[in-house]
């Protein structure tokens, strides 16, 4: 008997997982002119806000100053009741999950 435990490949599920920054058009392809305002400045980092301001989506693409490799910041302003919540993902998560993240919080909301 030797020490540790003895598995296969097969039997640990080893899978393949997406990896690396992807195509940030699978975000930013979710808004539209007619709902939002989009700002490239000067160093390339892309602001969107919902024309009301209480969305806010930001893309560093080199980071966000001041943070410590977040990549993306989507923020939801609340209300005087309710607070709001910001959600943030580093600069090498695959546009496919942020995508996935901001798609589900436009579903979220309605006009009044």
């Amino acid at each position: 008997m030797s020490p540790g435990f003895s598995t296969t490949v097969k039997a640990l599920k080893v899978r393949d997982w997406q990896l690396g920054s992807g195509q940030p058009t699978l975000v930013m392809d979710q808004f539209s002119a007619e709902d939002f305002h989009m700002v490239v400045d000067d160093r390339a980092d892309v602001h969107v806000n919902s024309k009301d301001g209480r969305f806010y989506l930001g893309w560093f693409p080199l980071g966000r100053p001041g943070a410590d490799g977040e990549g993306w910041k989507i923020a939801v302003t609340g209300t005087t009741r309710v607070p709001g919540y910001s959600i943030s993902f580093d600069t090498e998560t695959p546009s496919d999950v942020v995508a996935a993240a901001v798609t589900r919080v436009l579903e979220t909301t309605r006009p009044r």
